[in-house]
This record gives structure tokens, sequence and C-alpha cells, in this order.
């Protein structure tokens, strides 16, 4: 990538952050806590929901990324630029990739130092036991970013009995893995710590001859739980992350793709504090949590520029449960730093800026009669730096028989604008606008759900976009800046979802998503496709037990997708080919305590890209041991 536009996607975004599941009930896999400001059962959320239990994480090909686990799941485009550990986008919806908002153990992890997209290349599943999407608009209950979806990813749960699990890996391309989790309880605080290491030395991703662009991450995190009673909990979570990874990025003098020796290091850390009471109908929480970033890229060693942010959050909530209606009031306050270096430029791009936010949430959740639930959410956000913004989400569950739900509903989500589009990057080049406003997403949808040993979810929406932040040029001036877009561009499509049980906890699984995503830039303009989001996808995944071996295996289709070939001035339009990513398991219980593993991904060899220019690995194949002692 261009060091001009990595440097560009730096700045800073704030939204409250929800209820990590850190009871007992909470930890159950049909509890979902981010499609409501208090926890709801999956069957009675008003909005479509995929959760990836603990089970499955653990049983899945033991993948090392966790964005793998998102490929092929309805309304989920995955796209990765190159090997293991390079930027990697999830799309929802077809939305942009900064309008995915991503929670982990409740802290908000769009990081504030690369222009508000979530960092899901360092998101690994080494310190994950469980992931829930939940599709459409969110930003009612958690504020900016949240359009597409919102991805909730939670690490290992505090136990009140000792238990330790160690794995080691080793595979294709001199990959090497290792990580540990353990979990105990020293009278009524409950603790539990993870730790990874994961190393490749990849391939080179742009032509195949040149130097192998390789990754590294290191990651760790440590929950504490003390329950003196049954009325109060109080907690403490914090997740730590350092990346580095080579890629191929743009020739400096011809600002062309080529085999060039880029590499970026990234560090992420986090920590949340809560405190909550339950009595009487009554739920209070207070939270506090801090988020720190730094990046920075190199070339051939040499130091080109860095990016860093902060971001402190604090808030409430107060929750009052009676007879079949709940009442949620919530208030969050929101600051950021963001600061930029270079030394390619000698300083110019060099700024410090900050900003807050101050927002208010009202939900209403309410079962009216034993097939009717509603669920209305309001949320105003007051910011500093650029235009207020108000959102809505309002839906309703209908149960006309048993096992089967009708959902319908209405949501708003926005996006707020990043550092360098309000205050710009290279003085004189590319200036800032203070004048823009969030982008703004209103989406209606519908669908149904029927929930049994073989359970089928069928979801329609139709969204559009509003104020979309893009880049304009001014001929006259040769000065490049940010605008709020004039037209609307619109998405809409189709989810479909078959999941049969299993004896023995296995399952099968059939996913498959229509989307229709054009973006217009102009009003009564030309509407053209979205990139990288394909129109037809689908996925097929299966796993079941047989004695003492376990077998798992996914099969994504991902359809044709349009991209831009940055090659060509002015840049091109391309089509990518539509490929099938497979990947297969095989686990064999030695004993109750030692597992070992051999697991394949892309095993029918697909030459395929995500993005255009960009190489992806061919047939791996790894092995493992895993050890587990206590529960």
């Amino acid at each position: 990538m261009n060091p001009v536009l990595i440097i560009s996607l730096a700045a800073a975004a704030a939204a409250p952050a929800p209820p990590a599941p850190e009871t007992g009930e909470e930890e159950k896999s049909d509890i979902v806590v981010t499609a409501s400001r208090e926890p709801v059962e999956v069957q009675n959320s008003v909005v479509p929901v995929v959760t990836i239990s603990e089970q499955e994480v653990r049983r899945l090909p033991n993948l090392p990324i966790a964005a793998d686990f998102l490929r092929g799941l309805p309304g989920v485009a995955v796209s990765v630029s190159g090997p293991k550990g390079s930027l990697t986008q999830v799309r929802i919806r077809g939305a942009e990739a900064n309008h995915t908002l991503l929670f982990i153990d409740g802290i908000r992890f769009n990081d504030p130092a690369a222009g508000n997209e979530p960092r899901f290349e360092l998101l690994t599943s080494d310190n994950v036991s469980r992931i829930d999407v939940v599709r459409g608009p969110q930003s009612a209950l958690w504020g900016s970013e949240a359009i597409g979806g919102v991805v909730a990813a939670y690490g290992i749960n505090a136990s009140a009995k000792p238990s330790l699990e160690a794995l080691a890996e080793y595979g294709s391309l001199e990959s090497a893995r290792l990580s540990g989790q353990a979990s105990s309880a020293i009278g009524k605080v409950e603790l539990a710590a993870t730790a990874g290491w994961q190393k490749s030395e990849g391939f080179d991703s742009f032509d195949g001859t040149g130097d192998r662009d390789g990754y590294e991450n290191l990651s760790a995190s440590l929950k504490a739980i003390y329950r003196p009673n049954y009325h109060l909990e109080i907690g403490a979570v914090g997740h730590w992350v350092a990346g580095e990874s080579e890629f191929d990025g743009f020739d400096p003098l011809t600002f062309r793709h080529a085999d060039t020796l880029d590499s970026t290091r990234n560090r992420i850390g986090a920590i949340r504090a809560w405190a909550q009471t339950v009595s009487d109908g009554w739920t209070g929480k207070i939270e506090a949590s801090f988020l720190a970033s730094d990046n920075r890229n190199r070339l051939a060693g040499a130091p080109l520029n860095r990016t860093a942010g902060r971001r402190l959050t604090v808030g409430g909530q107060l929750t009052k449960e009676a007879d079949g209606h709940s009442v949620t009031v919530a208030a969050e306050h929101q600051g950021e730093d963001f600061r930029a270096r270079d030394q390619s430029f000698f300083g110019a791009t060099d700024q410090d800026r900050s900003r807050d936010l101050d927002a208010a949430v009202l939900e209403w959740r309410a079962d009216w009669l034993p097939w009717l639930t509603t669920d209305l959410a309001v949320r105003h956000d007051s910011f500093s730096a650029f235009r207020d913004a108000t959102t809505v989400r309002a839906g309703a569950t209908v149960k006309p028989i048993r096992h089967l739900s009708l959902i319908a509903g209405y949501g708003d989500g926005i996006a707020q604008p990043s550092f360098y589009d309000l205050y710009g990057f290279f003085p004189g080049s590319f200036v800032g606008n203070p004048a823009l406003k969030p982008e703004r997403s209103e989406e209606w949808q519908a669908g149904l759900r029927w929930e049994g040993r073989l359970s089928l979810a069928l979801s329609g929406f139709t969204a559009r976009l509003k104020d979309e932040i893009v880049d304009v040029f001014d001929p006259s001036t040769f000065l490049s800046s940010t605008a709020n877009a004039t037209g609307t561009s619109r998405r809409r499509g189709i989810e479909a979802e078959a999941e049969l049980k299993l004896p023995r906890s296995g399952k099968i699984g059939l996913y498959y998503t229509f989307l229709d995503a054009e973006e217009r830039q102009v009003a009564g303009g030309l509407a053209v496709r979205e990139v990288r989001r394909p129109r037809h996808s689908a996925a097929l995944a299966g796993d079941g037990r047989l004695g003492p071996f376990y077998l798992d295996g996914r099969i994504a289709w991902i359809g044709k997708r349009r991209d831009m070939d940055f090659d060509s001035f002015p840049a091109r339009p391309v089509t990518l080919d539509d490929y099938f990513l497979a990947s297969a398991s095989l686990s064999w219980r030695i004993s109750r305590r030692f597992e070992a593993y051999v697991r394949a991904e892309n095993a029918f060899d697909a030459e395929y890209q995500d993005v255009f220019g960009y190489r992806t690995p061919g047939r791996t194949a790894y092995a493992g041991l895993r050890l587990r002692l206590g529960d």
C-alpha cells in the first residue's frame, strides 16, 4: 500500500461499549448481549443475529485469525490484502469497512489511529471464546460506526474451577503458533488469562517471485470478577495485542504497486472496569474503558510515519424491569486524542487533535403478549467537532406459532468523520473540511426464524446511505479535500440460513447472501456497483464426532466482485473472479487430556484475490497438539 494512503487512514471514533457476558447466565449460547442494551435471548431479538459459540470456536479448524470464522456468514464479506496479518476488512450488508463496529469484551476496538476501522487482522482466536454478529444499523444503541452491524468478540470467561489449556502448532509457510488459557478462583474472585503467539514467514503477495511477506502477532488478556454477594459484581478486563506484518506497497517514484519492503508495526492496549448491582427489578451499572493504539510504518527498515490514538469512555446505565417491560436509560462521555508524525515528509503532516462527545440513550423493550415483543431505542450524540446526530431503532417480534418468529424493524446508523477528513493530511495538497457531518444510513428489514433441531432463517433488507464522506478535487486550486456526497447509495439484499443439529453437538449449516450495493456520489449521477462486495455468496459447514475423532469442514463460495486497478491512471474498474475456499480439520482425542489435530486451509488450492493486485496463499497444512487440565 502507498504510505500516504496508509497514514491517511488514521483517525478516531467513539461509541458506548455493550455489556460483556460476565455472568454464568450470559455465557449461554442462546443469549446475545449486543442486540439490546441488556442481554436477550436470540429468539427474542428484533434484529438478525448469528452466534459462533465457544464450542464452535474450539471445534472449528483451529483457525488462527478470528476473521476467518466470519467468512461466508449471512450478510458478511471479508477481504484480505495478501497473507495473514495483512489489512483485513469486514463489510456487513454492503456497508463500508469502517461501518462495522467491533467490541472485544465490551471495549470498542475500532482503531482511533487507523481511520475508524476495526483491526480484524490483529484479532486472533487465541484470545476469543465466542463471537456475535448483529446485522443492521445499531447506532441507536451503540453509536457511531454501527451502520452495517456489530461484531462482538469475547475472551474466555472467569471460572470458579481451575482449568488450563495449552496449544502448539506448526505448518506450511514456516508457520508456528503457541497459546495458553487459564482460569481459577481465589475466594470470591474469579480469574481468567490468555496469551498467544503466532508467526509465519508468509509468501510474496506481489507476483510470487520476490521476497516473502510474513507476520508476527503476540496477544494477551486478563479478566477478574469479584462477586461479594448475589446483588453486586465488580470486574475488570484488559487486552493487549502487538502485530508486525510485511507487505508489498507502492513504488515511491512511479506510485505503482510493486514488490517493496514495506512493513507495519501495530500496538493496541485496552482496559475496562465496571460495577453492577441487581435488586428488585433494578439493574445499575457504571463503567470506564481506555484504549491506546500506536501504528508505525517503515520502508526497508527506515521509518516513514506514525499515528497514535487514545480513547477514554465513562458511562452508566439504569434498567427497570416490571410486568414484561424493560426501560433502560444510559449516558456516556468519550474523549479522544489523535497524534500523527512523519519522517518521509520532514514533519509536514504532523498534527495533534482531540475531540469528545456526550451521548444519551433510551431503550424501551416490552413483552405485550407471549407472542408479541417490541423494542424501541433512541440515542442523541453531541459531538464537539461536527454536527450532532440523533438515531432511532424500532423493531418487533411476532410468534404466531411455536418455534416460528417473524421480525420487522427500522434502524438508523451513523459514521463520524475521521480526523483527516476534518483537518486534512498534507498542507497545500489535501486539506480537511470542518463542516462535515456524519454519514447516515436508514434501513428497513423483515425476516423470519424457525427454531428447532432444524433451524431456518430468512431476512430481507433495503438501506440508503446519505451524506457519504468522499474525496473531492478542485482543478482551479489543485487542492484535494472531503465533502458529504449529494447522492444516495443504495443497498438491499436477502440472507438465508439453515442449520441442522446432529447428535453429540455436531451440526450442518448452509448459508446464502444476495447483495445489490450501488454507490451514487452525486445526486442524479451514475450509480456504480460497490467494490469488494460479492453479489452472491454462500457457505456450507459441517462438523461431527466419530468415536475419538472429530471432523470439521467448511466451504465458502465468494461470487464475482468489482474492484479498482490503481496502477492505471485514471484508476479503472476490474472484475475479480469467483472462488471456492475450503478448510477442513481432523482432531483425535488421544486421552482425556491430550488432543492432536491436522488442518488444511484452501484445501482446493484455489487461486483467488480478495483485493486486486494482492496474491493469497495456496493450499496450506498444519498440525498441532492441545493439552487440557481441569474443567
